[in-house]
């Protein structure tokens, strides 16, 4: 399964999520992330480098923005807010079925967007990276059918 996070800019959320999924070292599961507005090339915010290092997940990452090719190749598509699930359903009409926030995939009854630390402190990263990894969680619960180790 193809898995494609998509945020804004790509340096906080999306890249937070690709980190922690890959950790999970699923098999059979590849994980990408970008922004819908990202510039190629940047580098990950400082904090959420920060958190993953705390966390101690061996993770590298460029920023991407959204492409052709990444949404063809993605079984699934997860955006961190309602608006970013919008833009891509409107730019790639032909996602409709694979394209869901994050928080609707997982959990359905919840609000649908994951909080956005861009700007704030090591705490408020810290504080999304929770909030990811509690969904990642729910995520491999779901994609796996149920047996989470």
């Amino acid at each position: 399964m193809n898995i494609y996070f998509i945020c804004t800019g790509n340096t906080c959320r999306s890249p937070m999520a690709e980190a922690i999924l890959q950790n999970k070292k699923l098999d059979g599961v590849q994980v990408k992330s970008a922004g819908i507005y990202a510039l190629e090339g940047g580098e990950i915010s400082e904090n959420a480098k920060a958190v993953i290092e705390q966390e101690q997940i061996p993770y590298y990452h460029i920023t991407s923005q959204v492409k052709q090719e990444d949404i063809e190749w993605a079984d699934l598509i997860l955006t961190m807010t309602l608006a970013h699930k919008n833009m891509i359903l409107h730019s790639f009409p032909n996602t409709q079925g694979k394209t869901f926030t994050l928080k609707e995939y997982v959990v359905p009854f919840s609000s649908k967007d994951v909080s956005d630390p861009f700007g704030g402190d090591l705490t408020t990263y810290k504080q999304t990276y929770l909030e990811l990894n509690r969904l990642i969680d729910e995520l491999v619960m779901k994609i796996s059918g149920g047996s989470f180790e």
